[in-house]
């Protein structure tokens, strides 16, 4: 045999046991070290982080103890530029007492609508003239719609201090008794022409059709005089609006009436008289100790906001005495309540009376329920949605007694129930299903509608917009015309968002001259320039989609409530109200971006309601930071906080600015709130 081959190596060496222990104590020696370097760092990282709050701390109490130091001394500063608002608020005193005077020296023979005397002497004697010509009537109406705007001015601009809640629920109960007067007369000039329907025949369908019309309403009348089935749908061209009946109407003794009033007098009155919220100047002393108590209890102060939030002041400024005036308001607007006698005049102005005497108001709790408790999706929020181009009153009338040619006399018969409705679909077979109405209306060039508009119902026993009894919407945007169809013959009104401009893209104010400045909001939609010169503003443009729009209210002086008016009739809507945050997505910590030089980037501000503060923040940060500007200071407001990057011109600028200018600046901010919806 052959000598035993060896047996191949493995490649491995065998550690021993020795080498083995030894290899472990080395890991884990250095385990440890790793371990005390680990931890040697961590504890110079706390060192150091605890060492750098420290220096912070100290230097924001160095901070706060100077802010503390010159707050007495900023709060004086403050409260002296706070009298030009005192200076404003006396000068509009004195201006209302001027205008009264004016009006009193003028005899003009138009009523003091906050005289109650004069105001129930002027309705008294309005009501008992028995012209009912159409021409008069709306000519007298001008006149009415300028009282109810003078008291809607009044509830709006005058400040609580000089107006009396009795005074407010005086107004308030007046307004409501001349829109409902006023409807009366338009129904009794409706009345008068219907009588006399053969003076505007048509000449090709034998119907009579007429459009008369002025800057405040536009009436529509269609008279079937022939009942021919083919004659069931007919545009009214010069206003083009229209309709298309059931044949059932068109072989009856029925007229239709459309009557568009370019005011809204349906909806409730607190949406008629929304305001904003007012500057409260507190003297030195209280306006220092209200300061100091700020600071010392900031945590108190927030919590009792949270448990007691604050009444919104439109709720305050105009609750509107619903519950005392919408007895009288329920059915104001209806055909069944135009025959009305002297005995019941008198006695509605009895509970009118009565009424004011009550004041029974609604308050922030009682409409807080109300809200949660309407959970129909037919009802429309008015605190979201808000009628815009006025109300289409439309109607199916009984058609009354035609006059009859008899030689050289003219006779007609007489009857003692006014104007009646014409009841579609009949009462008595309500189950029975009937051909609904179809309505075109032709919007107004005079408003803007960024988006289909909804079409509501009025119910006046719910006093309410509905949503339901409408079907089969068509807008035409190009045409600038709705046609829809109903079950009946309502009151309509189209709606728009009132918060659809919200939040704004941007905003500028910028000082255009002595006294003088541009506000410049942008929103989706439109970019509106508003143009400030003393005690007034004007509406500079509205542009969308690079067109100048709404021309006919533009270049005109108006005070900013009059201002805030007419761009809410014209469905440019900037104006927050005390409940939008619900409908408008906005940050709870209110920051805005202010312009410290034109060249350099934009700086970020917080006011806090306690400090102002410029932030180490930029406007492409991820995440939003409370964290200070290196070198910068706090201080009490956001005036003393700019007044570190301002330039001594700037200043003297704002210190010698005119109180009205400053007033009207104030009014239009805080009205369209750019700080909070931006």
């Amino acid at each position: 045999m052959g000598p035993k081959k060896k047996k191949k190596s493995s490649g491995k060496k065998k550690v021993s046991k020795a080498e083995r222990l030894r290899l472990q104590k080395e890991e884990e020696e250095r385990r440890l070290k790793e371990e005390e370097e680990a931890q040697f760092q961590a504890q110079q990282e706390e060192a150091a982080r605890l060492e750098k709050e420290r220096i912070e701390q100290e230097q924001m109490e160095k901070l706060e103890a100077k802010d503390q130091e010159r707050r007495e001394s900023e709060l004086a500063e403050l409260h002296s530029l706070e009298q030009k608002f005192l200076s404003a608020q006396q000068w509009k005193t004195d201006y209302r007492a001027y205008g009264k005077w004016e009006h009193y020296l003028s005899c003009d023979g138009s009523p003091d609508p906050t005289v109650l005397q004069e105001i129930n002497t002027f309705m008294s004697l309005w009501r008992d003239d028995q012209n009912e010509d159409i021409q008069l009537v709306m000519e007298k109406g001008e006149q009415v719609l300028n009282l109810i705007e003078k008291l809607q001015f009044l509830l709006l601009d005058t400040p609580p201090s000089e107006i009396t809640e009795k005074e407010t629920v005086q107004y308030q109960e007046s307004i409501l008794e001349l829109q409902n007067l006023l409807h009366q007369k338009y129904n009794g000039a409706t009345e008068h022409l219907l009588k006399t329907a053969n003076m505007y025949e048509d000449s090709e369908t034998g119907n009579m059709q007429a459009v008369i019309k002025d800057k405040n309403v536009t009436f529509c009348i269609w008279a079937n005089l022939k009942k021919k089935v083919r004659l069931k749908n007919h545009v009214f061209c010069e206003a083009q609006h229209g309709f298309d009946l059931p044949k059932s109407l068109a072989m009856s003794s029925v007229a239709v009436r459309i009557l568009h009033t370019y005011y809204d007098h349906v909806s409730p009155l607190w949406l008629q008289c929304q305001s904003v919220p007012r500057l409260e100047v507190l003297d030195s002393k209280e306006l220092t100790q209200h300061s100091k108590d700020n600071v010392e209890e900031p945590e108190e102060e927030e919590k009792k906001a949270r448990e007691e939030p604050s009444m919104p002041t439109e709720e305050e400024m105009c609750s509107d005495g619903r519950k005392s005036a919408v007895s009288f308001k329920e059915n104001s607007n209806s055909i069944a309540d135009i025959n009305e006698t002297e005995e019941e005049i008198e006695k509605k102005s009895e509970i009118l009376d009565i009424s004011s005497q009550v004041q029974h108001l609604l308050t922030q709790e009682e409409m807080n329920e109300k809200e949660e408790a309407i959970t129909d999706e037919n009802i429309v929020d008015l605190q979201q949605f808000v009628p815009v181009g006025g109300v289409y009153h439309i109607d199916a009338l009984q058609l009354p007694p035609q006059v009859k040619q008899i030689k050289d006399w003219s006779m007609v018969e007489v009857l003692d129930v006014g104007l009646q409705a014409y009841s579609y679909p009949p009462e008595e077979a309500e189950d029975a299903t009937h051909p609904p109405i179809q309505i075109t209306l032709r919007l107004s060039d005079n408003v803007m509608y960024f988006e289909d508009p909804v079409i509501a119902r009025w119910d006046p026993a719910g006093q309410q917009w509905r949503t339901d009894g409408i079907s089969n919407i068509t807008h035409e945007r190009q045409a600038k015309s709705i046609t829809f169809e109903m079950r009946a013959f309502y009151t309509i009104a189209l709606l728009q968002d009132a918060h659809l401009n919200m939040p704004y893209q941007a905003w500028e104010l910028q000082p255009t001259g002595m006294d003088e400045a541009l506000l410049i909001v942008t929103t989706v939609f439109a970019t509106i320039q508003i143009q400030i010169k003393g005690n007034q503003c004007m509406l500079s443009s509205v542009v969308v989609e690079e067109k100048d729009v709404l021309s006919y209210v533009t270049g005109k002086w108006l005070s900013p409530v009059d201002l805030r008016a007419v761009l809410k009739k014209a469905g440019v809507n900037i104006f927050p109200g005390a409940y939008s945050h619900k409908y408008v997505s906005v940050n709870k910590k209110v920051s805005e971006h202010l312009k410290a030089d034109s060249v350099k980037d934009w700086s970020l501000y917080m006011f806090n309601g306690q400090k102002a503060q410029k932030l180490k923040i930029t406007e492409t940060s991820e995440a939003f930071s409370d964290e200070l500007e290196e070198d910068s200071e706090f201080h009490s407001t956001l005036y003393h906080m700019l007044k570190d990057c301002a330039s001594k011109e700037a200043i003297d600028k704002v210190e010698t600015a005119n109180f009205l200018f400053i007033d009207v600046v104030y009014q239009l901010l805080l009205a369209t709130r750019v700080l909070t919806y931006s």
